[in-house]
Formats: structure tokens, C-alpha cells, sequence
């Protein structure tokens, strides 16, 4: 078996958790993401290490640890123990038994005589049930998770697999992101599990996973059809028959270009979470009012006003993932508007409409990221970053102070308070009139605000 060696920030801490529970007795692996990313890439950074003990109590282990780190316990069926000062979580094996059909129906009780095979069975994927040995790092492999690395298979290590049905998104979000198969036995048990009993936060976090970590979203959500699990999102399984014209979509139906048009995504995100999953989301749903309103006029495959038949269908969608107002309030006009850059640049649109359509999405560069996908999504027609319409919208956008943000009202209430107005509902209709002056280019300055006031009041 192979030899990782424990490096990086995670490196003096894991060698100090080491000595201590050898030296009393017990041994200490780092399992799960971290060992997984290490194997594929031992250049990889990721500093989070999961830490199982065995051989020691969870009291002795607790106290034999808080002697030499600030701890944390956390956890209500079982206790792990977090390290302030670093961003490693430590507990003992532990044994589940399903109680029941929510996902909180477990009895959980850790058990630090457990063998390495009989604690890895708990774990989802073999991929996942590689132990490392600390300090030297020697990993020790019950379920040949090694292999099905090298493999690229992801593949479920026990039939326990099917206590908890999250882990079918788990397969989801876990194949697209390291680009690996789902073996067919694994699709086959995902086929038996259903999606009625997870909780809305529960699945949301895997979704959101997906959006900001997958890279092959051919494979995972290709895995979510070949699993049946479409059917518990219809607006996307109707997706997967609905034909495009061929000309302007060679490569296939509204669900292939979807995919593609993901993975452009994933390849230009920024790094900032909030952003990449607005993006990623509306890239996800900018076609989902395509089956609504798909004809066929004159022998051409036509979808006319799909971007703003898709917006009650995306909403529908995403209510179902979240109940975040903001996330989808800021989805729904980049769905409705993903078509506009195009528009505009074909047109020569003035300033008055891109502030009208700055005041729309919030933020224009989040609307040319949509766009820019949607144009990556059709090969093997070409393309290339910046697209042509993209860059001019930004240009104009960044001109007139709206490419990050609607536009900012010049005249506010204490302006025209200090012209001698009153507080009121007429006030309210008066800075209404303003903006609305304002975004139609009326002016463009407070002065000259103020002015427009008194001309027109």
C-alpha cells in the first residue's frame, strides 16, 4: 500500500495528535476527503483533515487532547471533537443503526474497539474509506478505494449505502466534481431509494456543492437521469426531451446544452461562493421555459419567449432546493434577461436601456457570466472568452457606473426635504418620478437633479 505524507499547515498538528494517542495506547488515521484528494493530487492544499481515533474512550481521548489544544465538542448523538486552532474534527469509530425513515433516525454509539473494515463500512464510497495512518501516513484500504481511484468508478461500499437516500446526490455532486463513473451497481441500489424523506436543507447542500465544485456535470447529473432520480425534478427532466434546432444547437437537446453550458460555467468561476452559486444556479435554470413554449414553424424548431416563460418554472425549481429569498430573488431576472446581452449588442441599445437593465439584474457582469455559458454550451459551434457581446455590455456598463450594481439614486428624500418638501406619500411618488428621470438619462448629477425638481415640480 502506498505512504502519504502528512504535509502542509495540517502537518505539526497531526504528528502532535499522533504522539498522544499512541502514546496511550491507541492509533490515530486521517480519513475520508482529505487522504481521497491526496492520492489523486499530492500537490493538493486542502487543510481540512477528518481524524479517527481507535483504542481510546472518547472521555480519555477528550481529555488527553484539551492538555495540548483548545477543543470543541460538538454533536449530539456523537460527540467529535474540533481543534480551535486548526481545521481538523477528531472522533472515535462509531457504530449507526437505522431507527427509522428520517434522516436523523439513527442510534449512534461509538465504539473504539471497532476494527478498520467494520468503522469504513458506514462511509458512502469506497473512495471515501481510505484510512492513513498517522505519522507515517500508511493507508489502509478495506474497500480497494485505491483502485477505484485509479479507476475513476465511484463506487458505494456497503449495502448500508441505502440507509440514508441523501447519498444519491452525494453520488451526484461527488461525480461531477472529481469526473468519475458511478459503478452500475451503485446506480442499480440508487434506482431502490427515494427522494421523500430528505429535508430541504439536507438536499440543498448537495446541490449547492454541485454548482460550486463540479466540474463534469455530464457525469453528475448524467448519474441523477441514469439513476431515475429526474423524475424528482421534473423541470429538469423535461429538459431531456426537448429537441432545439440543429443550426443554432448542434449539440443535441435543451438537457445537453444545459450540461455543457455548466461546464463552461465551471471553467471561469471566481472564487466567491455567493457569486459562483447565483451564477451557476441561474446557468442551471436559463432554459428551463424552453418545453413550455418549444414549436415547430416553417420545418425550424423555434422556442419564442422561453426566457420569460422560464422564470415561474424556475422559481417552481428552485423553491423546491431552498427557501432562500434572496438567492432567489437575485436567479429569477438573470433567467428572464439571459438572452439581452445579445439582444443589445444586435441592437446598439442606449444608456438609458442598459440602466433599465442593470436595475433588472442586479448586476450586469453576473448577466454576462450567464450569457458566456449559454454561448459555451453549443459545440462544436466556436467560441471564446470574452464573447463579443459580453464585452461590449461590460464596457458600456462600467461607463455608466452600473456593471456590479443597479443604479444609484442621486436625489434621496433628505435633498428634497432640504428644498422645503414635506415627509409623505407624495415625497415617495416624487423620488420615484427622480429615479425614474434619472435612469432615462434626465440628468446625471445631483445638481443637475436638483434642477430637474424644480423645472418639472
Amino acid at each position: 500500500m502506498p505512504v502519504i505524507p502528512i504535509h502542509g499547515a495540517a502537518a505539526e498538528p497531526a504528528q502532535k495528535i499522533a504522539q498522544l494517542v499512541t502514546s496511550h495506547g491507541g492509533s490515530a488515521y486521517i480519513v475520508g476527503g482529505w487522504v481521497r484528494d491526496a492520492l489523486l493530487d499530492p500537490k493538493q492544499q486542502n487543510t481540512d483533515l477528518d481524524i479517527e481515533v481507535f483504542g481510546i474512550q472518547p472521555d480519555e481521548l477528550h481529555n488527553i487532547l484539551r492538555t495540548n489544544f483548545r477543543c470543541d465538542l460538538y454533536g449530539k448523538a456523537f460527540q467529535i471533537i474540533g481543534l480551535r486552532d486548526h481545521n481538523i474534527d477528531i472522533a472515535i469509530p462509531r457504530r449507526e443503526r437505522k431507527t427509522g425513515v428520517k434522516h436523523t433516525d439513527f442510534e449512534v454509539k461509538g465504539d473504539p474497539d471497532m476494527t478498520i473494515e467494520q468503522a469504513a463500512a458506514r462511509r458512502d464510497f469506497t473512495v471515501n474509506a481510505i484510512y492513513a495512518k498517522l505519522p507515517e501516513g500508511l493507508i489502509e484500504d478495506p474497500f480497494a478505494g485505491v483502485l477505484d481511484l485509479r479507476a475513476g468508478i465511484l463506487r458505494h461500499t456497503t449495502e448500508r449505502f441505502k440507509e440514508d437516500p441523501l447519498r444519491v446526490l452525494r453520488a451526484m455532486q461527488f461525480s461531477a466534481r472529481l469526473g468519475f463513473d458511478v459503478h452500475p451497481e451503485t446506480i442499480q441500489l440508487c434506482r431502490s431509494l427515494s427522494h421523500r424523506d430528505l429535508t430541504q436543507e439536507r438536499v440543498f447542500q448537495e446541490w449547492k456543492k454541485l454548482l460550486l465544485r463540479g466540474m463534469d456535470f455530464h457525469k453528475g447529473l448524467g448519474f441523477l437521469r441514469d439513476c431515475g432520480w429526474l423524475q424528482y425534478y421534473p423541470e429538469l427532466e423535461a429538459l431531456d426531451s426537448c429537441n432545439q434546432d440543429p443550426q443554432w444547437h448542434p449539440e443535441g437537446n435543451v438537457w445537453t446544452h444545459t450540461l455543457h453550458c455548466l461546464n463552461a460555467f465551471a471553467k471561469h468561476r471566481t472564487g466567491n461562493e455567493w457569486e459562483d452559486l447565483v451564477v451557476g444556479l441561474a446557468v442551471l435554470c436559463h432554459d428551463l421555459g424552453k418545453p413550455s413554449t418549444t414549436i415547430i414553424k416553417d420545418g425550424r424548431i423555434r422556442s419564442p419567449g422561453h426566457a420569460k416563460a422560464g422564470v415561474e418554472v424556475a422559481r417552481n425549481f428552485i423553491s423546491r432546493l431552498t427557501d432562500h429569498k434572496q438567492l432567489t430573488d437575485e436567479v429569477l431576472p438573470l433567467v428572464k434577461d439571459h438572452m439581452t446581452p445579445l439582444e443589445f449588442h444586435h441592437n446598439g441599445a442606449g444608456d438609458s436601456a442598459i440602466r433599465r437593465l442593470a436595475q433588472r439584474v442586479k448586476r450586469i457582469d453576473r448577466l454576462v457570466r450567464v450569457s458566456t455559458a449559454d454561448k459555451g454550451g453549443r459545440p462544436p459551434l466556436p467560441w471564446k472568452v470574452p464573447i463579443p457581446e459580453g464585452q461590449w455590455l461590460l464596457q458600456r456598463a462600467e461607463k455608466l457606473a452600473v456593471k456590479d450594481s443597479a443604479p444609484k439614486p442621486l436625489l434621496l428624500g433628505r435633498h428634497l426635504l432640504g428644498m422645503g418638501y414635506e415627509e409623505g406619500p407624495d415625497l415617495g411618488k416624487l423620488l420615484a418620478s427622480a429615479y425614474e428621470a434619472q435612469i432615462d438619462g434626465g440628468f446625471e448629477t445631483l445638481d443637475e437633479g436638483i434642477e430637474w425638481v424644480r423645472e418639472n415640480y
